[in-house]
């Protein structure tokens, strides 16, 4: 086996990355914020960034209840004492975002681990990195739909329910990535047919 500068230095650094993002992924985004659902821990988050009518008129004794609305176009739906239904909607877009945020980083690091070898075009690494972009493309299309699906249920039977708009906006940027990502995949999956034609050649 030829030890190459990127086996020597390169992948453990790699692999250090990928696995501190893995469990600083775990803890902020999985962990604390189920044990802020359950009691454990205070809730993180009581707040939800949520879309207005800017000619809405919120009623004055919202502010002086459970529920608080502050803002114009883009407000602030605010949660005085969420009950655990309630804290479990206003997390569950994050969380389940988060979910599968650990998946992708878990998927990287298995993958990096193969450049130990010095040999990147292994066949499961484009399938690896396929599952990758199908994974960012659902964060990008699934969070946002789960906000739109857990505001509703928030804001139901509370007198800023009219008020609130909720309606569904996809960010480019995850749509992006998964492209690139999958390219990348692409461009591994040519790399491993170009190798095996070399060897065969040999």
């Amino acid at each position: 086996m030829t030890t190459t500068t990127w086996s020597r230095v390169g992948n453990p650094v790699l692999e250090m990355t990928l696995g501190l993002a893995l469990l600083l992924v775990g803890l902020f985004r999985v962990l604390f914020p189920i044990l802020g659902v359950t009691g454990p821990l205070p809730a993180m988050d009581t707040t939800r960034t949520v879309r207005i009518d800017a000619t809405t008129r919120v009623p004055d004794a919202v502010a002086h209840g459970a529920v608080t609305l502050h803002g114009t176009s883009t407000a602030a739906l605010t949660f005085a004492h969420p009950g655990v239904g309630d804290r479990l909607l206003l997390v569950l877009p994050a969380l389940v975002g988060g979910l599968l945020l650990l998946q992708v980083f878990e998927i990287l690091l298995r993958t990096a681990r193969t450049f130990r070898d010095g040999d990147f075009f292994v066949p499961r690494n484009a399938r690896r990195l396929g599952l990758v972009a199908a994974l960012v493309l659902l964060i990008g299309v699934l969070t946002p739909a789960l906000d739109v699906i857990t505001t509703k249920f928030l804001v139901k039977g509370t007198p800023v329910a009219s008020a609130v708009q909720s309606s569904y906006h996809l960010s480019m940027l995850p749509v992006v990535l998964a492209i690139l990502i999958a390219a990348a995949a692409a461009a591994f999956r040519s790399g491993t047919r170009l190798r095996d034609d070399t060897d065969g050649l040999v």
